[in-house]
């Protein structure tokens, strides 16, 4: 059964939805992102990740600067759509939008709302050291991330990095939201309104608080560097130098935090130590430990700021 839908999404988190849609047969009358941004050394302009599968599939393409003009809310409306999907779009959806598809618009979260409602929800889960996170299919309203859940996929954290997790999250979800549009055009699903006792908010990751601060525990880091991987990357100094650590390890070891231990790049902590596995030098590509060593002297006593 295919529906008509709009599709708004704009990073890399989204593509592989608009892929599932597009496989699944939809009529995609429109995809919504946002224009396109100066990027490289030439800091030439180029689409959004979802423009560009987009474009290569012969959609439409609209990159607004904003969906709160008339004029861009009765383009909207002309499309007489059953349903919009919006994954990480970079907009705020005004009420003529939110109203114009038949079924309304549905928003993909990377989180188990009303927990880590905002802009970092992945990062922001591992950061705090949650156990588990996941996917919802939500019914938008005018709040943030605030409307009733349709459908929802848990997955556990384990050991995994942001970049790792970002990537499964995003191809459960557009498994996900697949579902949840088919079960709403059947009429077999609806949706159940968040409880509002749980809800925490996942602010954007600000690059003052990417920088480790070895008084805090091994845990505590472990959860800071994998949250923070392989971007922006969780960083400290060594030799004047600044270096992002990428990933490492929870181990045995005691010191005065930041104090590297031996020559295997065990760092005390707080409490307990951690060993750093892969790490990247300024200008550099991410590394193995033993990499780094070969070209930068660490030995043991180096304190780490």
């Amino acid at each position: 059964m295919t529906l008509r839908i709009a599709f708004m999404g704009t990073p890399e988190f989204s593509v592989p939805m608009l892929a599932e849609l597009i496989a699944q047969g939809h009529d995609i009358a429109a995809v919504y992102s946002q224009p396109a941004r100066p990027k490289g050394r030439g800091l030439s302009e180029e689409p959004s990740p979802v423009a560009h599968l987009a474009a290569t599939h012969g959609l439409v393409v609209r990159t607004p600067v904003t969906l709160k003009t008339p004029e861009a809310q009765a383009e909207f409306a002309a499309l007489k759509l059953d349903a919009a999907v919006v994954i990480a779009y970079g907009l705020i959806l005004p009420r003529p939008i939110l109203d114009a598809p038949r079924l309304g618009c549905f928003n993909l979260h990377a989180s188990l709302l009303p927990r880590w409602r905002g802009a970092a929800p992945i990062q922001r889960a591992i950061m705090a050291g949650d156990e588990e996170t996941g996917a919802m299919v939500m019914h938008m309203d005018e709040g943030l991330d605030t409307g009733p859940v349709l459908m929802a996929e848990r997955e556990n954290i384990g050991r995994r990095t942001y970049g790792e997790l970002h990537n499964e999250l995003a191809r459960v979800g557009a498994s996900l939201m697949v579902r949840a549009l088919a079960a709403l055009e059947r009429g077999s699903i609806a949706g159940h309104k968040q409880d509002e006792a749980g809800a925490t908010y996942a602010k954007k990751i600000l690059k003052e608080e990417a920088r480790i601060d070895w008084t805090k525990s091994a845990h505590q880091i472990d959860c800071h560097i994998r949250g923070l991987s392989p971007v922006p990357g969780a960083w400290t100094e060594a030799n004047g130098e600044r270096l992002k650590i990428l990933y490492a390890e929870p181990v045995d070891g005691s010191g005065p935090p930041g104090t590297l231990l031996d020559e295997a790049l065990t760092v005390a902590c707080g409490s307990g130590a951690l060993r750093l596995v892969r790490l990247q030098r300024a200008g550099k590509s991410a590394m193995s430990a033993s990499e780094l060593l070969r070209g930068f002297s660490l030995p043991p006593g180096t304190k780490f700021v």
